[in-house]
């Protein structure tokens, strides 16, 4: 329902992920039974995570890592991976200046041009090491990445600006055909961003096999602020779900909804998937990890544009192992390690045995889910407490 802002203008009202909260179910499970795994055009992977195409999380080992988890980790091919013969000496420039200079040396090290040799070099490099093999290229280079690039070398195509739609207008370019970048990578493809049914829909008519949901809530961007878009990640992932349940009943195709940027704790996770999702993708949690190349460090990839950065370097600083964070032991209470953990426990209280079941969990409205009864654990900056 639409509320009244001014004379003749009305909004509708949102929700973010802090703004709800799980409804245990009346049957429940052992976590043991219950299935995380996800299915993106034909294959399976055992864990519903992706690790986001940033060079602070993906490079090809950390790819290579993510595979081996059961997860799956996007290298940039506009990124310093492929800028850059040495790309670690480019990200020692960026974590080690200073937080004035911050973005400004991003701006300088993202100047360098992409080489088209590096791409075919690092996706060599991923292949070695025998993991699923996932790269990503902004819409206005896809169709000439994807013919660099050229059948059988990557697994899966990923497609990703701040918004992607099939209705883009240019007098500068030819509009991108996913059709055609599918048929040139032979590989499925992955698009986004978006955030309302409409654009949602529209990409899955066009032939993609994956949505990503989400503009602006990653704890490095700044587009919101700076751009003043973007959808609150519950109301955007339901809206893009119902386009996908609406497509499949046409189609009988199932397109994943894949929730991207503002999940930072297990709980968020849940969240998100009970809203929807297929599968989250995640930023500066993983750039906490020990394999992640940022160390410690995360910056979006819209933080180096020349003119108009939507983004910061954040310090994430390093909690653990990939494995730690994805499966476990925690040695935190906050909900920062053992996501997948988390999520099992969270769908074993809601009664759901697997991901689809999981998306018909309850959910309420619960602003206060965070605050209710934990002033200790505020006043002493622990669990709940925590920045």
């Amino acid at each position: 329902m639409a509320t009244e802002i001014g004379r003749g203008r009305f909004a509708r009202r949102a929700y973010g992920l802090d703004e709800v909260a799980l409804a245990p179910g009346p049957l429940t499970l052992d976590p043991e039974l219950v299935d995380t795994s996800w299915e993106c055009a034909g294959r399976r992977f055992a864990l519903p995570v992706l690790a986001a195409d940033m060079d602070a999380v993906v490079d090809p080992s950390f790819a290579s890592a993510m595979s081996k988890l059961g997860a799956l980790g996007i290298l940039n091919l506009q990124g310093v991976q492929t800028r850059y013969e040495r790309p670690a000496e480019a990200i020692e420039q960026i974590v080690t200046c200073s937080a004035e200079k911050a973005v400004p040396t991003i701006q300088r090290v993202y100047s360098e041009p992409v080489k088209d040799h590096l791409i075919l070099k690092r996706i060599e490099e991923m292949r070695e090491g025998a993991g699923v093999v996932a790269v990503s290229s902004t819409p206005a280079e896809a169709e000439r990445v994807a013919k660099i690039i050229g059948p059988g070398r990557v697994d899966i195509f990923v497609i990703k600006a701040t918004v992607t739609t099939v209705r883009h207008v240019s007098n500068r370019y030819q509009p991108l055909s996913f059709k055609s970048v599918a048929a040139a990578v032979g590989a499925p493809i992955i698009a986004g961003n978006c955030v309302t049914y409409e654009a949602g829909l529209e990409l899955m008519q066009a032939g993609v096999d994956a949505v990503l949901v989400g503009v602006g809530p990653g704890a490095q961007c700044t587009s919101r602020r700076v751009l003043g878009i973007g959808v609150p990640q519950v109301t955007a992932i339901a809206d893009v779900a119902a386009a996908r349940d609406e497509h499949e009943e046409a189609t009988s195709k199932r397109v994943p909804v894949i929730a991207d940027g503002g999940m930072r704790v297990g709980g968020d996770i849940s969240k998100a998937i009970a809203a929807g999702a297929d599968a989250v993708m995640l930023g500066s949690s993983l750039a906490m990890a020990k394999e992640a190349p940022g160390r410690g460090y995360q910056w979006g990839m819209s933080t180096g544009d020349a003119t108009l950065p939507r983004g910061t370097r954040i310090e994430v600083g390093t909690l653990g192992t990939l494995r730690e964070i994805l499966l476990g032991p925690s040695s935190r209470e906050d909900g920062t390690m053992n996501l997948i953990g988390a999520l099992r426990l969270a769908m074993a209280c809601c009664g759901a045995a697997n991901v689809r079941e999981m998306q018909k969990a309850e959910l309420v409205v619960a602003p206060t889910l965070l605050t209710e009864g934990k002033a200790h654990q505020r006043q002493q900056h622990v669990g709940h407490g925590r920045d």
